[in-house]
């Protein structure tokens, strides 16, 4: 009896782990704005995992200065790579949400969310990507990726987050 549930609860564990829906990321991969793995003030896991998502961090998010919608050459270079991938990948949609830092006011923050999202796309689509394939949608301050309340924190909510569907 003992052995059965032993092998019951390990196999409910294998499974649970393998239908997790959000990208977890260390502290360790936190480093080195937008140079190829995209959360944190740097990098980390880019593509959240759901039903119809890829599965693993293909594209990495993008990170932006404060009160900004401006693409950084770190920025420029990650959107580079991420229209590599999706050339190569065409029947993957994604799409990009805009966030923002808990500063500014709800309305504020959306607009600027959208903006975000708007100049990832319209680079995106300059690099040869089809705009139909990319949808954007603004978040504002409302889905941080760290919910601390200082500039490390916020540096890693001022991001484009691209999820592909």
């Amino acid at each position: 009896m003992k052995h059965k549930f032993s092998g019951v609860a390990f196999a409910a564990m294998v499974l649970l782990a393998g239908c997790s829906s959000k990208s977890t990321i260390s502290p360790a991969d936190q480093a080195g704005a937008g140079s190829g793995s995209g959360a944190g003030a740097g990098s980390g896991a880019g593509v959240s995992a759901g039903a119809d998502a890829v599965a693993g961090p293909v594209l990495s998010d993008i990170f932006y200065d404060f009160d900004s919608s401006a693409l950084s050459p770190e920025a420029q270079e990650q959107l580079k790579q991420n229209a590599a991938w999706l050339k190569k990948n065409t029947a993957q949609s994604v799409t990009i949400e805009g966030h923002c830092d808990e500063r500014g006011t709800d309305e504020y923050n959306i607009a600027l969310g959208e903006r975000r999202a708007n100049s990832a796309k319209e680079y995106l689509t300059n690099l040869g990507v089809g705009s139909s394939k990319l949808t954007v949608v603004s978040y504002g301050e409302e889905r941080p990726f760290d919910p601390a309340h200082n500039e490390e924190a916020w540096s890693k909510n001022r991001r484009s987050h691209f999820v592909t569907k």
